[in-house]
C-alpha cells in the first residue's frame, strides 16, 4: 500500500512539475492542420522523461521488481495499434494509474507519439483528437 501512495505522490508531484514549468500546461500543436512532428516530440519526450521513465525505465524496457512487473513499451507489439496506449492513459491498468486528471489530450498524443515513434517503428502520430474520440468511445461503453 506505501509503495503505491509512494508512486502516486511521484506521478503528482511530475505532473506538478510540468504544469508549473514555463506557467502553463505544455500542449502539442495540435489543430485542423495536424500536428507538429518536432513539438510533439520534445514535448512527448520530456513528458515521458518526467513521468513515464519513473517506472518504465529511461530505455522504456519496463522493470521486474518485488513482483511487480512493469511492461516495456520499447519494442512493444500492442502499441502498434494506437487506441492501446490511448485507452491505457485515459483508464489506467493494474498498477498504471489513469491520466485523465494529470495530462490534457494533447500532452497524452504527444507523449504516446513520441513512445511510439522513438522506441518502436510506428511512425503515425496520435492527435488530441485521437484522444477525444477514443474517450468518448470509452464513455459510450464501447471499449
Amino acid at each position: 500500500m506505501g509503495a503505491r501512495i509512494a508512486s502516486w505522490a511521484v506521478i503528482a508531484g511530475a505532473a506538478l512539475v510540468i504544469g508549473v514549468a514555463g506557467g502553463s500546461p505544455l500542449a502539442a500543436q495540435d489543430s485542423s492542420g495536424g500536428s507538429s512532428s518536432v513539438k510533439a516530440s520534445a514535448e512527448g519526450k520530456q513528458l515521458f522523461e518526467e513521468i513515464c521513465q519513473a517506472c518504465h525505465m529511461a530505455d522504456a524496457k519496463g522493470s521486474s521488481s518485488g513482483g511487480a512487473v512493469v511492461p516495456a513499451l520499447a519494442g512493444n507489439a500492442k502499441l502498434a495499434d494506437k487506441d492501446y496506449p490511448i485507452t491505457l492513459l485515459l483508464k489506467g491498468r493494474g498498477g498504471m494509474p489513469w491520466f485523465t486528471d494529470i495530462l490534457t489530450p494533447e500532452q497524452m498524443a504527444a507523449v504516446i507519439t513520441y513512445v511510439r515513434g522513438h522506441f518502436n517503428a510506428y511512425g503515425d502520430g496520435v492527435s488530441a483528437q485521437d484522444v477525444e474520440r477514443v474517450s468518448k468511445a470509452l464513455k459510450a461503453g464501447a471499449r
